[in-house]
C-alpha cells in the first residue's frame, strides 16, 4: 500500500510541523537569508527614520526570521512582509510567503486578498519611492516612466510566486488523488481476488459434493442389487442349480453395468484435469486467472451434472425389472404422455427412483413397492412407496449398509432443479418417497 494525503503527512519524521528534516533545513536556510537581508536593509531604514542602526538591523532580522513558520502561519508570513514593504525590506520574504500561501489549502478568496494587498502595497511604495528619485535626480528617466516601472515591479513581485504557488499547489492535491486512486484499486482489486478465490473454494466444494452424490447412486444401487443377488445366489446354489445360473448372470450384468458408469465418470473427471494448477495462490497477481478458474469450475459444475451419456426416464422399465428380477415386489404406474425433458431433469427424476429402491432393498426387504410416475403439463412426479416388510429387521438380512446419505443426496439433486422432494415414513408402517420437478 502507498501512504497518501493525510497518511502521508502523519508519517513524516521532521521535528515539530515539518514533514521531513528536508524541509525544516530549507526552510531554516530561507529564514536565515531572510533574516540577513532584512538585517542589512534595516540600515537604511534606521538611517531615514533617525534610529539607531542596530535597532534597524535587529528590526529587519526578526521581521526575515519570520520566514521560518511559513509553513505552519503562511498568513503571517505575508501579512509581516505586507508590514515591513514601506521600509523596502523584505522581498524574499514576500515572493515565498505568498508562493506558500497560493500552495497551500487555504480557500482562494484568502490567497486573492492577501495578494491584492501586497500588490496595492508593492505599487504605492514603488510609486513613491521612484517618484522621490526622480525628484531628487537620482534616477535619470523622466516622471511619465514612473507608473509603468511601478506597476511593472509590483505585478513581477506579486503575479509569478501566486502562479507558481497556484500551479505547485494543485499538482500535489492531483498526485494526492492519484495516490489516493492507487490505493482503492488496489484495495478493490485484492477484494476481488478474495471474492474469486472464495467463488474457486465453492465450486471446488460443488464439485466433490457432486461427485461424492453421483457416486452414491452408481455405487449403492448396483452393488446393493448384487449382494441381494449373491445372498440368494448363496441360498439356491445348491437346490436350484438354474436358478444359481441365473442369479449369477445377474450379478455380473450389474457389476459390469457399475464398472461402465464409474469408468464414464472418471472420464469427465480427468477432463477437469490441472484445474487447481491453474488456480495461482497470489491473490491480487492473480485476480484474473482466479476468477476465469471459478467462472470455469462453476460452469463445469453445472454442465458435468446435466452433460454427458446418463440413465432417462426410458430406463425406469429396466430399473424396475432390475429390483423385481431380486425379489422385490415392485409395480410400475406411469400416467400421462411420455415426452422428452431435458438431460439434467430426466437424470434426476431416475436417480430418485434408484434411490428409493435400494433404499427398499436395504430397510424393507421382501415389502411390496409401488412406483409411480406421472407426466403432467409443466412438471413430472415420482413416487416410491413401500409397505411394511414382512419381518421386522429383514431388511439387514443381507447385511446392506447405509451411510445415511440418500435422502440427502435426492433432496440436493432436486432442489438444484426447483422442485420439491418429500419423504417420511407412511401411516401403515412403510415409507414414502416423493418428489415433484418442473419440467
Amino acid at each position: 500500500m502507498t501512504t497518501t494525503g493525510e497518511e502521508h503527512t502523519e508519517a513524516g519524521t521532521g521535528p515539530w510541523w515539518w514533514v521531513g528534516w528536508r524541509s525544516a533545513v530549507l526552510d531554516a536556510g530561507l529564514a536565515l537569508v531572510s533574516a540577513f537581508e532584512c538585517g542589512g536593509e534595516g540600515v537604511r531604514f534606521a538611517h531615514d527614520a533617525g534610529l539607531p542602526a542596530p535597532v534597524g538591523v535587529v528590526f529587519g532580522a526578526v521581521s526575515g526570521s519570520v520566514l521560518l513558520v511559513r509553513r505552519k502561519w503562511p498568513i503571517a508570513v505575508v501579512l509581516v512582509s505586507i508590514a515591513i514593504t514601506p521600509a523596502q525590506m523584505g522581498f524574499l520574504m514576500g515572493l515565498v510567503g505568498l508562493y506558500t500561501l497560493a500552495a497551500s489549502e487555504l480557500p482562494r478568496r484568502i490567497t486573492a486578498a492577501l495578494a491584492g494587498m501586497s500588490f496595492v502595497g508593492m505599487l504605492i511604495v514603488t510609486f513613491v519611492r521612484a517618484h522621490q528619485s526622480v525628484v531628487r535626480g537620482d534616477v535619470p528617466m523622466g516622471s511619465w516612466l514612473v507608473p509603468f516601472a511601478s506597476l511593472t515591479t509590483a505585478i513581477g513581485m506579486t503575479a509569478p510566486p501566486v502562479l507558481l504557488g497556484l500551479y505547485m499547489g494543485a499538482r500535489r492535491r492531483l498526485m494526492e488523488s492519484l495516490r489516493e486512486r492507487a490505493d482503492s484499486l488496489e484495495r478493490e482489486l485484492q477484494l476481488l481476488a478474495e471474492r474469486a478465490e472464495e467463488r474457486a473454494e465453492w465450486a471446488r466444494n460443488e464439485e466433490r459434493t457432486r461427485i461424492a452424490r453421483e457416486m452414491h447412486d452408481v455405487v449403492a444401487h448396483r452393488v446393493s442389487l448384487m449382494v441381494v443377488h449373491a445372498a440368494a445366489l448363496q441360498a439356491v446354489a445348491r437346490k436350484d442349480p438354474e436358478k444359481a445360473v441365473k442369479n449369477a448372470a445377474l450379478v455380473g450384468d450389474m457389476g459390469r453395468q457399475a464398472l461402465t458408469e464409474l469408468r464414464e465418470m472418471l472420464g469427465v473427471l480427468r477432463t477437469g484435469d490441472g484445474l487447481g494448477a491453474r488456480v495461482p495462490s497470489v491473490p491480487l497477481a492473480a485476480v484474473g486467472a482466479a476468477a476465469a478458474a471459478a467462472a470455469a469450475a462453476a460452469s463445469r459444475v453445472a454442465d458435468d451434472s446435466g452433460g454427458g451419456e446418463g440413465p432417462s426416464l426410458a430406463e425406469i422399465d429396466e430399473l424396475v425389472g432390475q429390483s423385481a428380477a431380486a425379489g422385490m415386489v415392485v409395480a410400475l404406474s406411469v400416467e400421462g404422455d411420455m415426452r422428452g425433458y431435458a438431460r439434467e431433469i430426466e437424470q434426476t427424476a431416475y436417480r430418485v427412483v434408484q434411490e428409493a429402491l435400494t433404499n427398499v432393498h436395504k430397510h424393507a426387504a421382501g415389502a411390496k413397492t409401488y412406483v409411480r410416475l406421472a407426466h403432467r403439463v409443466s412438471e413430472i412426479a415420482m413416487q416410491v412407496e413401500n409397505e411394511c416388510p414382512p419381518e421386522v429387521g429383514a431388511g439387514s438380512s443381507v447385511g446392506l449398509p447405509s451411510g445415511g446419505n440418500g435422502l440427502l443426496g435426492m433432496k440436493e439433486r432436486v432442489a438444484a432443479l426447483g422442485g420439491v422432494f418429500v419423504s417420511g415414513p407412511t401411516d401403515a408402517g412403510g415409507f414414502r418417497v416423493s418428489a415433484v420437478i418442473p419440467a
